[in-house]
Order: C-alpha cells, then structure tokens, then sequence
C-alpha cells in the first residue's frame, strides 16, 4: 500500500509542473499529496471542472480529467450508490460541463484510460470508486448527445506519434531511420511495440509512477508516457480495460451492432491511396469488394474453413496411409498452412491486445502446436520408414480433432444463452485451477506416507493409481489395502484420505465452482455483451487494407511477398488489389447475392435515423440529439459539432466531393415536405406544452415549499447499467 501511495504521490508531482496544473490546490484527505507538507489544502469542493479544449492531446485530456476525479470522489461507494445516491452529484456535474462545454474526440478515450488506470491501483476502496465512476461518466456523456456524435466519440483513433529524426547533409530525404532500398523510404512513424497489452498496462501504470523534473524525467518523456495507446479507439481500450458495464450500454451497442452488420465500415474503396476512417455504408459509392472486411462475414467464412479443415482432417485419420502422402494429405496440409499464417496475421494485426482476450485463441494455439508436433513425426517416420513413428504421429493428430470441434463451433458464443455460459465456464475453470494445487499438495503428503508404510508392498506408481481411484470415489478400494500398507496406521490414514477427498474436498469444490457461476451469471448481459463486443472487435482492428480469406491467403504470402525486396511498396499493392478481386470474386458474388436479398426483409438501416446524407462518420451542423432529463442550455449535440478539431478530414472520405450538388438539392426537397407535414403538428403541441409548463411550475412551488433543496434527478441511463 505504501508503493501505491508513493507512486500516486509522483504523479501528481508531474501534474504540479505542468502549467496547467502549477495552482492546483489539493485536498486534505483521501489523497496522498498529504504527506508533502509544502501544499496549501483546501476542501475538495473547490476544485473546479476540468478545463478540456477542442484541439487538446490525448495525453492533456487525460491530466485535465485526472484531478477532478480524485478530488471530488473521496469517500468510497458501490457502483450503485454513484448511480442513484448525492454520491453521485459531482458526476452528474462534470457531465453536464463535458456536454456543453467539451467537444475534444479524445474525451472518451481518455475517461477509459483512467478507468483503467484506478483499476490497476488498488482491487477495491476509494480507487474502485474513481474508475466505476470514469465508466458511468463515459456513458452518461453518450447519452446525452446524438447516436451519430456518440458512433464517432466511440471509433476516434488517437493519432500516431510521428518520431523526430536526423536529417543527412548530402542527402535530406535519408535519415539515420531509412532504409538502405530507396522504395521503401517514407516518413517514419513510431511502431507500437510487439507485446502491445504489455505496454498499454505499463502505460497505465506510469500515469501514477512518473516523478517528474525529480527524476531527471524531461518534459516531452512526461507528454509521451501514454504513446502505446495511439492507434486505439475507445471501444478498443474499453475492451482491453475490461469496461463491460460501459461496453453494455445500448448506444454503445449499437455502434458495435453496426460494425458487425457493416452499416458501419472503415474502408471505402480497395484502392492504393485509401485510409482507414469509420464512416456510413452506402451501397451506391462504396467499393464492393470492401464488404470483405465485414465482421460478419470473415467470421462466417473462418467457420467454413475450420468445416473443411476438420473434414480433411477426418479424411486422413480414417485413410491413415502410412507408405506414402495421398491428396487428402496434401489438402490437410495446406488448410493447416493457411490456419497458422491467418492466426499468426491476427496476432500481429492485433498486437496481442485482443488476443489475450479471446477464449478461441487459446484453441487456435493448440491446434496448431499439435499439427507442428504432427509433422514433424510424421516426417521423422516417413524418413526413417519406422511405422510406429508413423503410428504415433497419426495419434496426435486424432488430438486435433478435440480442439477442432468447439471452435467450429466458436460463432455460437454470439447466441446469448452461450455466450453466458462462455465466461461462467472460463471462471470456473480458472477457480478450479487454483482449488486443484491445494489438492495436489495434499495428494503428495498422503502418497509419500503410504509409500514408506507400505516397506515395499506397493511400488510409487501403484500407490499413485490406488490413491487416485480413492480419489475418484473408489473408497472401498482403499479400505481393502488399508491393512496391506500398514495394520496399525494404514486404517486411520485411509480413513482420514477418504474423510478429506470424498467429503471435504469435493464438498468445497464444489461450493468454490457455484460461487463462481452465481458470481459470473450474476452480470449475464454485461459478460454476454463483452464477449460479443471482443469478438467484432478483433475482426475490425486490422489496418491492412487487403484482408485474404484463408486459404486464399497463401496466394500473396507465395508469390507476391517475395517481391518487396525487389518491387516498390505500392505496386505491390496494387498487385496485391488485383489479386484480391480476382481470387474473391465468387466469395463476393455470394456476399453481394446475400444482401440482396437481406434487403428485402430488412426493417431498416440501424443508423437510418442519424446518418448524414453523404453517409460518413461527421456530424453534421445540425444532428439530432437523444432526449435527455437535463435543461442545462443549449443542445448537447449542437455543441459538439467537432468540425474544428481537424477530425472531419479524417473521417469525411473525398469520393463524395463531386456529389455534392444533388445532395442539397434532394435535402432541399425533403426539408420542404417534412415543414409542410410538420406545421399543423407544432401549432397543436405548442397549446401543450404551455399547459404543461404552467402544471410543472405549480408542482415545482410545491415541492420547494416543502423541501429547501431538491436533489437533481438522475442520468437517463440504460436499464442494465
């Protein structure tokens, strides 16, 4: 507790010599600043809201939010007490400033990022409350503005940082990060590292252990601290932050709904110059062949492709040929080529961040050690002619077949009754896990004194089989030889082992695993929705502009990749569109046959009633807004227009330019018919509302008569939160 409290005291030293923070005045309790004696307290009421401009860095909209939290929240409370108590006040206050006064795209990113910073300090107590606290604010604040703001809050990527080099005197174009080809030389960009959850934790962690000019620490280190989280957008950090309250949220939801449908895509065409940016599916501008990077679909395909790979896999075990390789064989092993290089692609797309998250990489993993392990002895006895090497190697891969079922049928996680289910069984198994090593050290107590009673009687191995037998509910087994181990101590050993294992044990097991369950199930919508959401998440992080389905994969990895040491980078991009169009055109004619007719029966478009006309990502001047219990000024969404933040340019794909005229012509047209339906509606709601409104302030009268101060109502807030 005294490193936590240290490494909290050196960050805010950081935050001290910051100019933007040089005044801030800190509190008496609850913080431990306490110990320096060379601050002037004040009462945590004082502290004023945080100060967020619309251009502000990541790393500044995270120290401008740190200091409210902490000293604002000081007295811990459940999750519930911050939702519906006056614990909860100060929450409900920054909210109300974030929405009319904030318009950073950063905001959310940055509230995730401290959620998970309280977190890792400590399991529970006043820093439990901050990040419930950081996650309800995040929420809150989405609530209140538009579903299409709120779609482009949740998929900000935070900027890369580009890396400062050396120019050369002779040659400026080269620097000390070029290199030695000339076709590859381009603008260096800081790469996030290989164990990309690594860094991020450590990153996390850093926000509290920095220490500032005392360390020797410069500024720009200080700025940089939280760099490993560039390239993530919020529902990306929400899902390494494990925020599942967050991720269940319906506006939340819905964004990841229309990621996995594909109303919400980040590739508009497959052409070499295209950038990824989150922007609205529209059928008549959009590439077609960038419905390949729908979630749904590559998950759809990846269970086909496990559906053969099993079938070839059935088809050699029962040929078992042992002279030579058949063609079902030589199939197994190129499903097997395609299966390793997809997986390895994913991890390095990923950066690990996902994929410690995911449950099926676990299965992935195994099936492919087992198919290495498989090859190699299958060769080693091929070569050698040996046939019980042979044998042998056509065991291990009937083991595949354990691994390869379940994650053909891994999309049923997606059902909610099994995607429940899913975490509750990794829960108990992980409390299993722990439960069995105190088994084990009780099992090897009991077999070290058996064997030595036994004076020879019974060999370890022997004594290993009967104990585990007793073990498994074989009791009278173990009162047979009770005598045979010893006759004076053999029977009350036997009788306290069966006492232990039969009873105490299992009974405890037993408990231990129904807790987890009931702790699991307790939260069945949040753990559904969270693996719900990891699940389309790590099908969309990929920022490879061409994504091959496998096994059409090897087809670039044999003949195209070999060519980047002789071939520049973007002709070998092009070569790399013109193969994907080739190689997928009947993948995509099937694509293409299924949303035909999906349209026919679909209600309509998820975002129909937010999408701008040209059908991107950024708000437009006027978006509709979510209806809120708040009178707090102007429009929330209103004030969140982010089109000075340089974000439109990001996120407004140029391909709609040239369509700009007849969009405002139809949006003319429409705006004239809607004001001429709407007209007589307004005039009779007006009488209504002046009705209303004399009836509230009446009612208002009264309840301040009876009651001097009136606790703000609540957040309108998702039913399961």
């Amino acid at each position: 507790m005294s490193a936590i409290r240290f490494g909290t005291f050196s960050f805010w030293r950081v935050l001290q010599s910051s100019p933007e923070h040089s005044s801030l005045d800190w509190p008496t309790r609850g913080h431990p600043t306490a110990m320096d004696p060379q601050h002037s307290f004040q009462h945590p009421a004082a502290a004023k809201l945080p100060e967020i401009g619309p251009t502000d860095p990541f790393v500044k909209v995270v120290k401008a939010l740190l200091p409210y939290f902490v000293h604002e929240i000081s007295i811990p409370s459940t999750f519930d007490q911050l939702r519906t108590t006056a614990a909860g006040h100060k929450i409900r206050a920054l909210v109300d400033h974030l929405v009319l006064s904030v318009t950073n795209p950063a905001l959310i990113n940055a509230l995730l990022t401290l959620k998970w910073h309280f977190s890792t300090i400590e399991a529970g107590g006043i820093n439990e409350t901050r990040a419930n606290a950081c996650e309800i604010v995040a929420w809150r604040f989405l609530h209140r503005i538009s579903e299409r703001d709120a779609a482009m809050f949740c998929l900000y990527e935070l900027p890369q940082q580009s890396v400062e080099v050396v120019r050369d005197g002779c040659h400026p174009e080269i620097t000390e990060q070029s290199t030695l080809l000339p076709q590859f030389r381009d603008t260096p960009i800081a790469e996030p590292p290989a164990n990309r959850r690594f860094e991020l934790l450590r990153s996390v962690l850093n926000i509290r252990g920095t220490s500032g000019a005392e360390s020797g620490v410069e500024e720009d280190d200080q700025e940089h601290s939280l760099s490993s989280f560039a390239g993530l957008t919020g529902l990306e950090i929400a899902a390494v932050a494990n925020c599942k309250k967050f991720l269940s949220q319906k506006i939340v939801q819905k964004v990841v709904d229309g990621i996995w449908k594909g109303d919400i895509i980040f590739w508009e065409s497959l052409v070499s110059t295209t950038k990824k940016r989150p922007q609205f599916y529209n059928k008549k501008t959009a590439d077609i062949f960038t419905r390949l990077r729908v979630p749904r679909y590559i998950k759809t395909f990846e269970v086909l492709f496990v559906a053969t790979f099993l079938f070839w896999l059935c088809c050699v075990l029962v040929e078992r040929n042992s002279s030579h390789i058949t063609s079902f064989e030589f199939f197994l092993y190129i499903w097997f080529a395609a299966f390793s290089y997809n997986e390895l692609s994913e991890f390095l797309d990923t950066k690990s961040i996902f994929y410690a998250v995911d449950i099926w990489n676990a299965c992935d993993i195994i099936i492919i050690v087992l198919g290495f392990a498989f090859l190699m002895a299958r060769s080693v006895g091929v070569y050698q002619g040996n046939p019980q090497i042979i044998d042998t190697a056509f065991d291990i891969l009937s083991l595949e077949a354990l691994f390869m079922v379940p994650r053909l049928f891994s999309i049923m996680c997606l059902l909610p009754y099994f995607g429940t289910l899913l975490p509750c069984l990794e829960a108990m198994v992980k409390d299993f896990i722990k439960f069995m090593m105190l088994v084990v050290i009780l099992y090897l107590g009991f077999l070290v004194t058996f064997t030595l009673l036994a004076r020879g009687a019974f060999s370890v191995p022997e004594m290993s089989w009967f104990l585990v037998r007793v073990f498994f509910g074989g009791s009278s087994l173990g009162f047979e030889i009770m005598r045979d181990i010893n006759p004076k101590l053999g029977p009350p050993l036997m009788v306290i082992f069966v006492c232990m294992t039969n009873v105490l044990l299992i009974t405890s097991l037993i408990c231990i695993q129904r807790d987890a369950f009931a702790r699991v199930i307790a939260h069945a919508r949040e753990e559904y929705l969270f693996v719900y959401s990891v699940y389309v998440l790590e099908a969309s992080t990929s920022k490879r502009l061409t994504h091959f389905y496998p096994p059409l994969s090897l087809i670039p990895l044999i003949f195209i990749r070999p060519l980047r040491l002789f071939v520049a980078s973007e002709k070998l991009r092009n070569a790399r569109i013109f193969v994907l169009k080739v190689t997928h055109l009947p993948i995509i004619s099937a694509i293409w046959l299924f949303e035909l007719a999906h349209d026919q029966v679909r209600e309509t478009n998820a975002f129909s009633t937010i999408q701008p006309t040209h059908h991107t990502v950024e708000p437009s001047a006027m978006p509709k807004t979510q209806p809120t219990h708040s009178s707090h000024g102007p429009s929330s969404s209103s004030r969140h227009p982010l089109g000075g933040l340089g974000t439109a340019e990001v996120l407004t794909p140029s391909a709609h330019v040239n369509n700009g005229k007849d969009i405002k012509e139809e949006a003319a047209d429409s705006t004239i018919v809607i004001n001429t339906d709407l007209e007589g509606q307004v005039k009779e709601l007006s009488g209504q509302v002046k009705d209303l409104s004399a009836k509230i302030a009446e009612l208002t009268a009264l309840i301040m008569a009876q009651q001097r101060t009136i606790t703000p109502p609540e957040e309108e807030e998702d039913e399961a939160a």
